[in-house]
């Protein structure tokens, strides 16, 4: 008996359930992004509307959530495994934290500085940094110092967006 007509003999079986959870979470987020994004149009192709990216990756997130279910149909890989609240909880808690602090907050007796780019941009990546179990410092370090140099030159002088750089020290 050959090894295929044991597969076809087996039928339809999940072969990677880590690609099968991570197809059906794409494709769940593609559901929900093209809900959000309903009431938006889409404009045409001259003139392109506020719902047509959205839309776009909307569309693109969930054939590339089809492609993993159907690829984990075919392909041997990984169970499912549990996964770390640590990894969540840095990197979503380095996002919140760069939205804070880079133009500032300001709810009654709470109140946190505009610290701007030039720290919020390293403070996300050393909060985010420490999600990873294999963390050196220095390479951490010098990562964020090197990518919020991007981040500035990129952002505030290539596209100049008005993103505040050290209002506490330049003023700008």
């Amino acid at each position: 008996m050959s090894l295929n007509t044991i597969e076809r003999a087996q039928g339809l079986r999940i072969r990677s359930q880590q690609d099968l959870a991570a197809g059906a979470f794409m494709i769940a987020l593609a559901v929900l992004a093209f809900i959000l994004s309903w009431d938006l149009s889409m404009g045409t192709l001259r003139q392109i509307g506020p719902g047509m990216l959205p839309k776009a990756f909307a569309v693109i997130c969930g054939a590339l959530g089809l492609m993993l279910c159907i690829g984990s149909l075919r392909f041997k890989g990984e169970p499912l495994t549990g996964w770390s609240w640590r990894g969540v909880l840095f990197v979503l808690g380095g996002a919140c934290l760069f939205g804070l602090t880079i133009r500032g907050f300001d709810f009654g007796p709470i109140r946190i500085p505009a610290l701007g780019l030039v720290v919020s941009g390293p403070l996300v990546m050393l909060v985010s940094g420490l999600a990873a179990d294999d963390m050196k410092w220095k390479e951490l370090l010098l990562f964020s110092i090197a990518m919020s140099v991007a981040c500035i030159l990129l952002f505030k002088y290539a596209l100049s967006l008005p993103i505040p750089l050290a209002p506490w020290l330049l003023g700008i």
